[in-house]
């Protein structure tokens, strides 16, 4: 199990190699990851700083806060109540989300907004079959009462498609969370495409569709972290 310190460095590396990937948002979205119990009674977790861009995120800037929303770190930062709401419902209702990945990119808001959502009928939308959720537009997340809803949308999946919103996914830890959202991201900058071309969209066959998911080489957590260890090397950044 990783330390707090592996863990906010880890993170912070992230937000900024969120910021090359170009999936930022001004100062909004989260990425969040929970913290081995401290023995206080209260579950934990890291998360950014409200006001700072994903660039300006450090593992010391990070905030530790509980699931109700109290600051355990002595920071002085705020913390924004929209990303509070969605990941502090999931930390709780799920045991195996140690980390959370919410963005608002082109191609996931835009897949957000169609009628049909996501389609597995692309590589790596394949890879998705039977582990993306739907969470109906309700406003800016703000209100709690909104939180029982948005466990019961995602309920035991991986991945979830925040309607007129964006994405989300959830992993047991940072780098199966991160492979995880690139490949519901890129699933959705390829049906996009595919939809701008000219002619029909070929359907990939049902028998085909379940067995997929199981193939998938990057499920395993060692290759997750050489993928987001060799994703950080590209970027140039350093924990």
């Amino acid at each position: 199990m990783q330390t707090e310190t592996e863990l906010r460095r880890d993170l912070a590396a992230c937000y900024r190699l969120f910021d090359w990937l170009g999936w930022t948002e001004l100062i909004f979205n989260h990425i969040t990851v929970r913290l081995p119990d401290r023995g206080t009674g209260k579950a934990e977790y890291l998360i950014n700083p409200f006001g700072l861009h994903y660039a300006e995120v450090t593992a010391d800037n990070l905030v530790r806060i509980t699931l109700d929303g109290e600051v355990t770190d002595g920071s002085t930062h705020k913390v924004n109540r929209a990303g509070f709401i969605i990941h502090s419902a999931i930390h709780a209702a799920r045991e195996d989300a140690h980390c959370i990945m919410h963005v608002h990119t082109t191609a996931g808001c835009a897949v957000a907004c169609k009628e049909e959502g996501l389609r597995h009928d692309n590589f790596y939308s394949a890879m998705l079959y039977g582990d993306v959720g739907y969470h109906e537009y309700e406003g800016v997340t703000t209100n709690e009462d909104e939180q029982p809803r948005l466990v019961a949308s995602i309920g035991a999946r991986h991945h979830l498609v925040l309607r007129n919103h964006g994405l989300l996914a959830v992993g047991p830890d940072l780098p199966t969370a991160f492979n995880r959202l690139w490949t519901l991201q890129r699933a959705c900058e390829i049906q996009l495409a595919s939809d701008a071309g000219h002619g029909p969209n070929r359907a990939i066959a049902k028998d085909i569709l379940v067995r997929v998911p199981e193939t998938r080489v990057a499920g395993r957590a060692d290759t997750n972290r050489l993928i987001f260890d060799a994703m950080l090397r590209r970027a140039g950044i350093g924990r």
